[in-house]
């Protein structure tokens, strides 16, 4: 099916990110607050280290750390990797406030249980558009590609830290193109993409300048974003951010997101297909072309369900689309349905099209 995903580059894995087999020069390992007697840090000594899910809580916690980029060209991407295996399974990954951390090679993080990422710092990607159109994780749903991929069950991400997705170059050589366009070979990578995640967290972080999504949530189940503000702004007036959605979900089911604040030039959260129990609450968007159902019927005999949508309290400024809902027509295309979506207190400022159902989104012209 379209809506799965097909990893690509793995021949290319001499060039992704390999965990070390020591600590990495100045990385360390912070003994939880109250360790576990014995040596243990909280993993099956007593319910009372942990919580529902057999998860340890924060005080339970050890915390690992990585040494900073001293400049935007020096990758930590292996370090960062040795973290995340030194931290799972009850441990956390602290990237300090006044950092960066430079990522430039693709990392496969699917392996995580149990784990937070404390951000107070930035993760900064390498704009190396050569390195990231060979090297990344290919999606076939609208030929998608990303620089990392996260799965597992249990996972916070926190803090008060930024996700920067360094996107200008990508814009700029994007400009002239359409992303949907048959012949359009410039892919971008999403900055953020979980990939079957369960119980995923994310709250306080800011996502600055992705080359293309924003978040994309595919085959997840039970994650939530709170307090976080999405924000796309080029440093150059003839260059515009494109097709920067805040959210996007894809065959997933049970998404929160409340508190947050997006400026970008796309929709703020779009419904791809196979999308369900989302639960939207306390949005401020700019910009933006509306919380949109859809896309669904761009391929051709593939089912697309979109149902049980609730969007509250949602304030849309300077915007093309409010409330939107956008379908395929013609006779190559799918079929499903779309019902059950409530959007509810709605506030709509300078925004062109406060309602729009596009029955013949993209491929056919509407009368």
């Amino acid at each position: 099916m379209k809506l799965l995903a097909t990893f690509a580059a793995f021949t290319a894995a001499a060039t992704a990110a390999v965990v070390p087999e020591t600590f990495p020069a100045g990385s360390a390992l912070l003994e939880a607050r109250n360790a576990v007697p014995g040596g243990g840090r909280g993993r099956g000594h007593g319910h009372h280290h942990q919580d529902k899910w057999g998860c340890n809580l924060p005080d339970y916690r050890h915390k690992v750390t990585i040494r900073a980029s001293q400049n935007e060209t020096d990758d930590v991407s292996d370090d960062f990797l040795w973290a995340m295996h030194k931290a799972n399974h009850g441990g956390t990954v602290w990237l300090k406030e006044g950092e960066t951390y430079v990522i430039g090679k693709k990392l496969l993080l699917d392996f995580l249980k149990d784990i937070h990422v404390q951000l107070d710092g930035e993760i900064l990607f390498t704009d190396d558009i050569e390195y990231w159109q060979a090297n990344n994780f290919y999606y076939d749903f609208q030929r998608s590609i990303t620089f990392w991929v996260w799965g597992g069950e249990d996972i916070r991400i926190y803090g008060s830290g930024t996700l920067n997705g360094n996107a200008q170059r990508w814009w700029a050589e994007f400009q002239g193109r359409q992303v949907l366009d048959d012949d359009n070979t410039f892919y971008r990578p999403i900055l953020f993409l979980t990939d079957n995640a369960t119980r995923v967290d994310i709250s306080g972080i800011n996502f600055l300048n992705s080359p293309i999504w924003f978040n994309l949530l595919v085959r997840s189940k039970d994650v939530s974003y709170d307090n976080v503000y999405i924000n796309a702004v080029s440093s150059n007036a003839s260059v515009e951010p494109a097709n920067s959605d805040g959210w996007d979900t894809l065959n997933t089911d049970g998404v929160s997101i409340t508190n947050s604040r997006v400026n970008v030039g796309d929709d703020c959260y779009s419904a791809k297909p196979n999308s369900s129990n989302i639960f939207l609450q306390n949005l401020w968007c700019n910009g933006t072309h509306g919380i949109s159902m859809g896309s669904i019927g761009q391929y051709p005999g593939e089912l697309d369900i979109i149902e049980n949508i609730y969007a509250e309290n949602v304030t849309m400024l300077h915007s093309s689309n409010g409330a939107r809902v956008k379908t395929w027509a013609g006779e190559e295309v799918g079929y499903g349905y779309v019902r059950n979506i409530t959007w509810k207190d709605f506030y709509v400022e300078d925004v062109d099209w406060p309602i729009v159902l596009d029955a013949c989104y993209f491929n056919i012209e509407s009368e």
